[in-house]
């Protein structure tokens, strides 16, 4: 189920319109599955954080399970979860965190605090025209997964 906070995206048509009509804010997609231990630790932070960060972001939660996700989980190859991505006025926001994927964030945050220096530090760069942004996170506080790619 998710967050009863949160809205839970399961359609296609939804999750283009909340891309498309979320202007001047930056977008959180979390792409994962209700059940799943990681997914229920990053609502719980998303949850929590959603108000603090109000002013310049809308977090949404994307159900995985969903036939007509599948479109958009191909395209940003998700193949752990929770995954996590960007958008900021319709554009794909990302972010160097030295880690070999920059289109997401891979596994949950350590804090609610990390959360809301990344959505920040996201805002921050897009407002000056970046589609790449810097993780304000110290090496230590980013989750590390080994990932291989399709079709590579």
């Amino acid at each position: 189920m998710g967050s009863a906070l949160l809205p839970t995206l399961r359609q296609k048509r939804e999750v283009d319109a909340a891309i498309r009509d979320t202007l001047d804010k930056v977008l959180v997609l979390r792409f994962g599955r209700a059940d799943a231990a990681a997914c229920l630790h990053l609502d719980d932070i998303l949850a929590k954080t959603s108000w603090d960060v109000s002013k310049f972001a809308s977090v949404a939660l994307v159900d995985m399970d969903s036939e007509e996700i599948q479109v958009y989980i191909d395209y940003f190859d998700i193949t752990l979860v929770p995954a996590t991505i960007f958008f900021f006025n319709a554009h794909h926001m990302k972010m160097d965190s030295g880690t070999p994927d920059h289109t997401k964030w891979i596994g949950s945050f350590s804090s609610k605090q990390d959360f809301i220096d990344v959505v920040e530090a996201i805002f921050r760069g897009a407002m000056k025209g970046k589609l790449i942004v810097s993780c304000p996170l110290p090496p230590e506080r980013i989750p590390r997964f080994q990932l291989i790619f399709k079709d590579v």
